[in-house]
């Protein structure tokens, strides 16, 4: 258990540092493929290095799920294939400071009704805080 005083644990104490991104032109099957692999849930969007949206398993499950109704799988693959990720994504990204107590970024998740936030430092996304990250400090405590 930390000694560190709940008032001083930050979301720099517990996001992921350096999260997986993709470009909002890259296709939807390769965000599945990686979301897939890395067992990730949430992956940031950015554009020449700024963050302008964030895509969720969730996202992948609607727009696949839509595209694919009544096709065999090879086809719902192929569908996947020719969607962008600007298509789906959410923009307009709710984002925090890495400097934020992490009791902060639990009561904006839950307020918004969010799973994660991107972690933002001078404009720069440099990590990610998400749910399992609150449980993981919840459980440390």
């Amino acid at each position: 258990m930390s000694s560190q005083p709940e008032a001083d644990v930050t979301v720099r104490d517990f996001m992921a540092k350096s999260p997986q991104v993709l470009g909002r032109n890259d296709r939807l099957d390769l965000a599945e493929d990686i979301m897939t692999m890395g067992r990730i849930r949430h992956l940031p969007i950015l554009d020449d290095g700024e963050l302008v949206g964030i895509i969720s398993q969730r996202d992948m499950f609607r727009s696949a799920a839509a595209a694919a109704l009544g096709f065999v799988e090879d086809t719902q693959r192929a569908l996947i294939q020719t969607i962008r990720i600007k298509d789906i994504m959410t923009e307009n990204v709710v984002t925090i400071s890495p400097e934020a107590s992490v009791k902060d970024a639990a009561r904006i998740m839950i307020d918004k009704k969010i799973g994660c936030l991107p972690v933002l430092e001078r404009k720069k996304l440099i990590g990610i805080i998400t749910e399992t990250d609150i449980l993981r400090y919840v459980v440390e405590r």
